[in-house]
C-alpha cells in the first residue's frame, strides 16, 4: 500500500495518537551490512528523522518524541560519540529553517550538560528559535535515561519536602509527572521501536505505562513515513482499555 492510500485510511479511521514516541534503532547494523563505518549509519538515519517529522505533521500528531542518544551511549568509542555530536550540529544547521517553517517546536531533552559546547549551543538556539511554534512538538531525547530522569524528579520532590514547601503526603503521580522532562505534554499513546528489537531500553519508563507498543523489523535508516503509517494503522486496531473492561 502506498503512502497516500495509507494516509487516507488513517484519516478515515479517525483515532489519531496524540503522542508518538520512537526508539530509533538499527543505524549500526545498517552500516555493518554495507561494510561502512557506524557513523555513516547514523548519518543515513537523519533522512528518516525528516520523513517521520513530515509524516507526523501530515497525520496530525501533536507530539513526536525521538530517542536519539542515551546516557548509556556515552560508553561508546570516543570517535563515535564525536561523530554523533557533529551530526547533531549538522542536523540542526540543515533542518532548522524547515522545522521553523513547518511550525515545529523542538525541545531537546536530557542531561544536556554533557553535550559538547557547540552541540549544546546549537540545541539551545534551535529551541529558542522554534519556541512559539505549535503545529508539532518534536522532543529530541539526547543524553537521556529514564531511570535518571525519575531519580531527578524524586530528588526535586525531596528538596521541596525538606524545605517545607510541600508535605510528603502531597507527592502523587501528578507531582512526579510535573518534574519529568516531558511535563506539559500528554504521555505517548504509541511507542515504536525499529530494527526488530523488543526492548524499551530505559526510554520514558514512567510515560509509556499505557502506550501501545509496535516493534518494526525495519532498520532506522530505512524507516520512512510508510512504516510510520503502518504503525498508526496497527494502533487504530488496538482495544485500549487502560486496565478497565467493557461491559
Amino acid at each position: 500500500m502506498k503512502a497516500p492510500e495509507m494516509l487516507a485510511r488513517i484519516r478515515e479511521n479517525g483515532a489519531i495518537p496524540r503522542h508518538v514516541a520512537i526508539i530509533m534503532d538499527g543505524n549500526g547494523r545498517w552500516a555493518r551490512e554495507r561494510n561502512l563505518p557506524r557513523p555513516l549509519g547514523h548519518r543515513s538515519g537523519m533522512k528518516s528523522v525528516r520523513e517521520v517529522v513530515e509524516g507526523a505533521i501530515e497525520v496530525g500528531i501533536e507530539v513526536l518524541s525521538l530517542f536519539a542518544f542515551s546516557q548509556e551511549n556515552w560508553q561508546r568509542p570516543v570517535t563515535e560519540i564525536q561523530a554523533l555530536m557533529s551530526l547533531l550540529e549538522e542536523y540542526i544547521a540543515r533542518e532548522a529553517d524547515e522545522l521553523a517553517a513547518q511550525g515545529v517546536r523542538v525541545r531537546v531533552l536530557g542531561d544536556l550538560a554533557r553535550l559538547t559546547p557547540p552541540a549544546a549551543a546549537a540545541a539551545a538556539q534551535l529551541m529558542e528559535r522554534t519556541a512559539h511554534n505549535d503545529r508539532l512538538v518534536l522532543n529530541l531525547f539526547i543524553s537521556y535515561g529514564s531511570r535518571a530522569e525519575i531519580v531527578r524528579a524524586a530528588q526535586q520532590l525531596a528538596e521541596e519536602v525538606r524545605a517545607g514547601r510541600m508535605a510528603a503526603s502531597d507527592i502523587d503521580e501528578d507531582a512526579i509527572a510535573e518534574r519529568l522532562f516531558t511535563a506539559g505534554v500528554p504521555d505517548p499513546d504509541l511507542l515504536i521501536r525499529t530494527s526488530g528489537e523488543q526492548r524499551i531500553s530505559n526510554f520514558m519508563l514512567w510515560q509509556v505505562a499505557y502506550a501501545e507498543l509496535y516493534m518494526s523489523p525495519v532498520l532506522w535508516p530505512n524507516f520512512r513515513r510508510q512504516e510510520l503509517y503502518a504503525a498508526i494503522l496497527d494502533f487504530q486496531n488496538r482495544d485500549r482499555r487502560f486496565g478497565r473492561v467493557t461491559a
